[in-house]
């Protein structure tokens, strides 16, 4: 099996900007991508931010905000931060619910919960599969 990369390594900031899940120039509905791995997403501080290639990040904190820049690629969400069952299922970009969320193997996922429609328990019932598509499709917007 190959694993491809989710993460953007090589691209312009406009680039990144054009396919990155952002409304009024934040990623992650300014939710503090740290904040995942600590078990519980909070929202960030607009006072508290990072600018990574064009993309900007709230941290709920500053110690946050300094684990992010030592490490950034690690903490950045997978797909631009669009769902992931979308991404995996259709290749399609579609809208998180910044709470919805799940690590794999080190990786924050997004998920659309809206509505009744919460697509991490599609994606839990079949994750391989939907990761490895969803890799492939969103490898094929970052080209």
């Amino acid at each position: 099996m190959v694993c491809l990369p989710v993460i953007l390594f090589a691209q312009s900031p406009g680039s990144r900007q054009k396919h990155f899940n952002i409304k009024e120039g934040i990623a992650i509905g300014g939710y503090d991508p740290v904040s995942y791995f600590e078990g519980k997403p909070l929202e960030g501080n607009p006072g508290i931010q990072v600018a990574h290639q064009g993309i900007i990040y709230h941290f709920a904190n500053a110690q946050n905000a300094s684990r992010f820049k030592k490490d950034p690629a690690r903490y950045e969400p997978a797909y631009g931060g669009w769902c992931a069952y979308a991404m995996g299922e259709s290749g399609e970009k579609v809208k998180v619910d910044p709470e919805t969320f799940k690590i794999v193997e080190g990786t924050l996922y997004l998920f659309y919960n809206f509505w009744g429609n919460n697509t991490l328990k599609d994606w839990n019932r079949d994750e391989r599969k939907l990761k490895d598509s969803g890799d492939r499709n969103w490898n094929n917007f970052v080209k």
